[in-house]
């Protein structure tokens, strides 16, 4: 099974444009540019931006306490209009345009993200290009025929892409990198081990969301029965490929699976559900698991005291990378879980292994471009688009605003 071929990625790329091109009524709405960055300023309690401005003078943001330093070259005043009225969705436009540039934009997003709290909304959509946002994010809610739409954007973009820039075992969710030198291979088979670890003894084991494959063929290895689903068409081809035997890979909607196991285990995939469906994704685990059974999680979360504002808008990876995508608030997780019977156990975050993964993917992906190995069909925008992707998620974790995090569920 092979992905379509025309311009693949466009959906993504061209997603959002409604906020791209701000005119008279953002200058108007926002008034001068120099007010954006005054404000910028203001909210970087740590760390500084050095900027050169399009005309040619230099100013220093912050400053006034250690943290992040990002250099920014701002080409064009329409990036801040792009940065003040669409968020970060704006700001990647802005980028994709070529109006701002960094020789590492990578301490910016962290810096975005570590001052998170006191920027407040610098950063995010406003007024109505905030409703514009909230209302494409909408219209990619997960419903069951919403959830295929989403899930074949992102992950069908194809095998051959994937392949060329993930370990060989096609493992897209953090690694866990062990004391010392550790490439990355290594660095996600280690984490293949905690979450199995987490289900250890188990005879049959439910995976929701099983990506290409790889876990659910450790657990099988390890001796147990393995039920593991997606609504990837591509994803499932190549789980069901090699060392797949014995195993019952279905595409299968979380909420239609039924019958029980020993154990559930679900990595990164609750962040495609959608808060207004979080309910039905723990029903799913508590319905699926046996008494005393246990449920092996691994989720990206993002600070409580950001999640607010977060969710009132939509930022540029619910915009362009994971239409209906939604970071867990863990603090709405465990009321959650606690309301299902389902406990809270052994919680153990590792942020800064997924920057360490999400920099590894980067360059494997910039080797990839570098050389000509790119598939035809993927453009010289979705090569920025995707680059953006990988350092704005790094930049995020390193931040401190951004955890993921591994925890045991067990249905007393």
């Amino acid at each position: 099974m092979t992905a379509d071929t025309a311009r693949r990625g466009i959906e993504l790329v061209d997603a959002g444009r409604v906020l791209a091109r701000p005119g008279w009524f953002a200058r108007v709405w926002t008034g001068p540019v120099s007010r954006v960055l005054d404000r910028i300023d203001a909210g970087l309690a740590s760390g500084a931006i050095d900027a050169v401005l399009p005309d040619g003078s230099q100013r220093r943001l912050g400053g006034r306490a250690p943290g992040f330093v990002a250099r920014v070259e701002l080409r064009s005043w329409r990036a801040l209009l792009r940065l003040a009225t669409g968020g970060s969705a704006g700001w990647y436009q802005a980028w994709e345009a070529g109006e701002w540039d960094s020789p590492d934009p990578v301490p910016l997003f962290a810096l975005f993200m570590a001052n998170g709290k006191t920027l407040g909304d610098a950063g995010r959509a406003h007024g109505p290009w905030r409703l514009m946002a909230r209302a494409l994010h909408f219209l990619h809610r997960n419903t069951r025929s919403g959830a295929r739409r989403n899930i074949h954007a992102h992950y069908d973009l194809g095998n051959d892409f994937y392949a060329l820039w993930l370990d060989p075992a096609m493992v897209y969710s953090s690694a866990r990198f062990a004391p010392g030198a550790q490439d990355l291979a290594a660095a996600q088979q280690t984490k293949l081990e905690t979450i199995a670890a987490r289900v250890k003894g188990a005879s049959s084991v439910l995976e929701i969301g099983c990506g290409w494959g790889a876990l659910a063929q450790h657990l099988h290895q390890q001796g147990a029965a393995v039920t593991a689903i997606s609504l990837s068409d591509e994803q499932l081809a190549w789980a069901r490929g090699a060392q797949s035997a014995g195993i019952d890979f279905r595409k299968q909607d979380y909420r239609d699976v039924t019958g029980e196991f020993d154990a559930v285990v679900s990595v990164e995939m609750v962040e495609a559900v959608g808060r207004e469906y979080w309910g039905d994704w723990f029903d799913c685990i508590a319905r699926c698991l046996k008494p005393g059974g246990r449920a092996a999680i691994q989720f990206i979360s993002i600070r409580e005291d950001l999640f607010p504002a977060y969710a009132r808008s939509a930022d540029f990876i619910q915009t362009h990378v994971f239409p209906g995508g939604m970071l867990v608030s863990e603090a709405e997780f465990e009321r959650l879980a606690a309301a299902r019977g389902l406990s809270w156990e052994d919680r153990e975050g590792f942020a800064l292994d997924y920057a360490e993964t999400l920099r590894l993917w980067r360059e494997a992906f910039d080797r990839v471009v570098a050389e000509g190995r790119l598939p035809a069909s993927f453009d010289d925008r979705f090569v920025r688009l995707w680059r953006f992707y990988l350092m704005y998620c790094e930049g995020g974790f390193r931040g401190g605003g951004i955890d993921v995090a591994q925890v045991t569920l067990v249905k007393r």
